[in-house]
């Protein structure tokens, strides 16, 4: 049985963090399903996608990291999240 790459969305306000963050993660077992450069384009874009793993930053302008972590989670349950900053 072949096995299912994991799926990842990345949200952060900066493009070139979100490249760096793509390029860090690559290999052949990842893969970005998603980018969101707001917390408010990634509540409206997560549940779409439902990645299997979703990295955010915590410091956003508007809603915080830890305020769309308070608003996904209950709407993706099975999706981990990995909080970070730069």
């Amino acid at each position: 049985m072949a096995r299912q790459n994991i799926r990842v969305m990345l949200v952060d306000d900066h493009a070139l963090v979100r490249s760096a963050i793509r390029q860090a993660i690559a290999g052949p077992d990842l893969e970005v399903v998603a980018e969101a450069a707001s917390a408010e384009d990634a509540i409206r874009l997560a549940p779409e996608v439902r990645p299997d793993v979703l990295l955010l930053d915590i410091d956003m302008p508007g809603m915080t990291g830890l305020g769309l972590l308070r608003e996904l989670q209950p709407r993706l349950p099975e999706t981990k999240i990995v909080m970070l900053t730069v």
